[in-house]
């Protein structure tokens, strides 16, 4: 029979559904969220039963993991989200080993740090028969299938992407990006905008039906990449632009909390760290933005959260309608945030709160319910942990730890040591030197080994939850211990140099292949605007570079 928490947890979303929308679809809303509750709590006594789980993760992109739980929560409806965080396990104190696509999905697919597989940019990252935990799990007896962005192999990404991060030693300052905008499309009944991803998401789910009709009784392992919320290309920037257009419809708008929306704090351009004044200029963020605007990006972003979330929601009710939901484990998270205009940014390659803190949600049979989780923890945790949830021993040199301890309701995981830290690394565009996270206590500790005159900055996100106080000659005995438990983790000067061999080499061999039209070829990646203005003196600050004259 439903407990009384189903009942309560159907009402909510009822009273929910019926306030925020309209129309049949929101009667269907309705029924699918309050059959996915009730399901979850009555046949939990059966899943229990099970000797193998299903596992489904589906990983976003660029979803600011601080909108997964109060009070960021609060900006904008995500049901589905909120599902998973009260019948489920939300962390929150979840981060990217790397904020940028290809390296991040890299760490979670092999379970090690990107230094490790030399996963430096969008363009080098995963050999293509490195071995992944949906390999591992299709090996022990597992149906597997993997749909829609993976992006984890080398080879990916525009010719702009790589060359801007090879180059990001040249002694010049380009705008790489277009001006951050919004744009709204549709009208109030328009729920599809993301084409694409909808349709891996009807994959994903018409897959989810087709296997759970099926008479052999192992279990599945499926995985489900989005796109959504990654900003779209701007198409009126040319063949070459990047993706700088945040776009939704009224329909979605109407899901965002306008008033709660908030104008970020900026530091005046020359108080900025140089690497992020570097990070701004290249992100075409330096110029005048309005209040109105800011507003306006944000309030769009959290927009498209919530048609992502939607999409998470419609493999929930897959799972619900096939029966399978109560032998499911369901991890949601994504690769990294999306800074939407913080610390005068939009994108990610930062390790600012909204770039590299990321959502993740696990909910399944034999897991704890309604847990908030403060454990500070990252994306190549998920590797051991999908392992052990599977009864698979894990193989190589992992840099995570299980997180199963910290998640199941048997008492015989309860007594196994986490560690206290977090660690990220970045070596990609838009920043000018590779850069160094370890996040411990309330101490959040960022540092650079590119040879540049900038110092370590050091914040209390306790105190300083804007990250705008810089207190690292403040407190030298925290940066000291901290400098201490990075250097154990990670010889950060020697995998510095180690991106600066690969950087030119890359580099080097991608203009011999261009021959004579090496000038008209770089000239024209998405930095022309500023290229042309001096063409000759940015191909002499190359050479400068490349060759040392």
């Amino acid at each position: 029979m439903p407990t009384n928490k189903s009942r309560m947890l159907f009402r909510r979303v009822f009273s929910f559904t019926s306030i925020t929308s309209g129309g049949h679809e929101a009667v269907m809303n309705i029924i699918v969220l309050g059959f996915i509750f009730l399901s979850q709590q009555c046949g939990q006594s059966i899943c229990q039963k099970a000797s193998k789980p299903n596992i489904v993760m589906v990983m976003s992109d660029a979803f600011d993991g601080r909108l997964s739980f109060d009070p960021g929560s609060k900006l904008v409806q995500l049901p589905y989200t909120n599902y998973l965080r009260q019948l489920g396990s939300t962390f929150l104190n979840a981060y990217t080993n790397s904020p940028i696509c290809c390296p991040s999905r890299a760490a979670m697919w092999s379970g090690q740090y990107v230094h490790l597989t030399q996963s430096w940019n969008n363009y080098k990252c995963l050999d293509a028969n490195t071995t992944t935990w949906m390999d591992l799990l299709k090996e022990n007896g597992y149906r597997t299938k993997m749909i829609g962005k993976l992006d984890y192999t080398s080879g990916a990404h525009s010719v702009s992407n790589r060359v801007e991060a090879w180059t990001r030693d040249v002694q010049f300052l380009l705008r790489q990006e277009g001006r951050p905008v919004s744009e709204l499309v549709g009208n109030k009944s328009t729920v599809k905008i993301m084409s694409k991803d909808w349709e891996n998401t009807d994959k994903a789910t018409q897959w989810i039906h087709q296997t759970a009709a099926s008479t052999t009784p192992e279990p599945f392992a499926l995985y489900l990449g989005l796109n959504l919320p990654h900003p779209y290309k701007t198409e009126s920037l040319g063949p070459t632009a990047g993706g700088s257009t945040f776009r939704t419809s009224p329909y979605w708008l109407t899901k965002v909390n306008s008033d709660l929306i908030s104008v970020p704090k900026w530091l005046p351009l020359a108080a900025m760290h140089p690497v992020d004044y570097y990070s701004t200029f290249t992100k075409n963020c330096s110029g005048v933005f309005t209040d109105d605007e800011v507003k306006s990006i944000r309030a769009f972003y959290y927009a498209m959260c919530a048609e992502t979330d939607a999409m998470l929601g419609q493999v929930i009710s897959a799972l619900r309608e096939t029966g399978v939901l109560n032998n499911t484990v369901v991890i949601f998270t994504a690769d990294h945030g999306e800074l939407a205009m913080e610390h005068r940014q939009f994108y990610k390659m930062s390790m600012f709160e909204g770039s590299s803190h990321v959502p993740l949600l696990i909910m399944g049979p034999g897991l704890i319910s309604g847990q908030q989780v403060n454990q500070l923890v990252s994306l190549v945790d998920l590797y051991p942990t999908v392992l052990e949830i599977a009864g698979i021993s894990a193989v190589g040199n992992l840099s995570g730890q299980s997180l199963l301890p910290l998640l199941s309701t048997s008492i015989a995981f309860s007594n196994q040591q986490q560690r206290a830290w977090a660690f990220s690394e970045y070596h990609g565009c838009n920043v000018n030197a590779s850069t160094y996270m370890l996040r411990s206590d309330q101490w959040k500790y960022i540092t650079y080994a590119d040879g540049l005159s900038v110092s370590a900055q050091l914040f209390d996100l306790t105190l300083d939850k804007d990250e705008l106080h810089n207190v690292v000659h403040k407190f030298p005995d925290v940066q000291a211990h901290l400098e201490k438990q990075l250097r154990s983790i990670v010889d950060y000067p020697k995998v510095s140099e180690a991106v600066h061999v690969y950087n030119k080499k890359a580099f080097g061999a991608w203009r011999l292949s261009l021959g004579r039209n090496y000038s008209q070829v770089i000239g024209n990646l998405r930095w022309h605007v500023d290229w042309q203005k001096d063409a000759l003196a940015n191909e002499r600050a190359i050479d400068k570079w490349l060759y040392g004259y």
